[in-house]
């Protein structure tokens, strides 16, 4: 999962990109992912990344939209992130899979596969939702820890 320091800006509109410019800006298992529908491996490196993340924010890697906050993350030990509730719900859209099945979760800015959403499955979360994502297709921002700064009025 890539990270950064400072959070991305918001697109302000729908990005549309072709093939071959996505292919050019994303590696390629995040293309494979986020373009083809793909599903990374279980319990790979990105998945334990995840589960030592602390506080921030997930991002879409394709465009950088918001999409999911650590206060929601909960660790379903499916082998893929989990969240219970996007933090930004209008860039997070879902639809039916093709075969009916199942749930799809897709960037609503970019259009790129996120994973699937399920429900019922009774977890103790909020909404009973696990939304199962893709870890190569976010990018992670850690909140800023607060600078502790001297008393103006202390001596030095």
């Amino acid at each position: 999962m890539s990270t950064s320091e400072e959070p991305p800006a918001q697109p302000e509109k729908k990005v549309t990109k072709s093939d071959a410019d996505w292919k050019k800006e994303l590696t390629p298992e995040q293309y494979r992912v986020a373009r083809q529908s793909g599903t990374e491996m279980p319990n790979g490196e990105v998945y334990q990344q995840f589960k030592k993340q602390g506080s921030g924010t997930y991002y879409c890697v394709a465009c950088n939209a918001k999409l999911f906050s650590s206060k929601e993350k909960f660790d379903a030990r499916c082998g893929w992130p989990s969240f219970y509730d996007p933090a930004n719900a209008k860039n997070v859209k879902t639809l039916m899979d093709p075969d009916g099945m199942r749930l799809e979760v897709r960037c609503n800015v970019c259009d790129a596969h996120l994973g699937h959403v399920f429900s019922g499955e009774g977890f103790n979360t909020p909404t009973d939702k696990r939304y199962c994502i893709n870890g190569i297709v976010l990018k992670f921002v850690p909140d800023r820890a607060t600078d502790e700064k001297p008393d103006s009025k202390t001596k030095k």
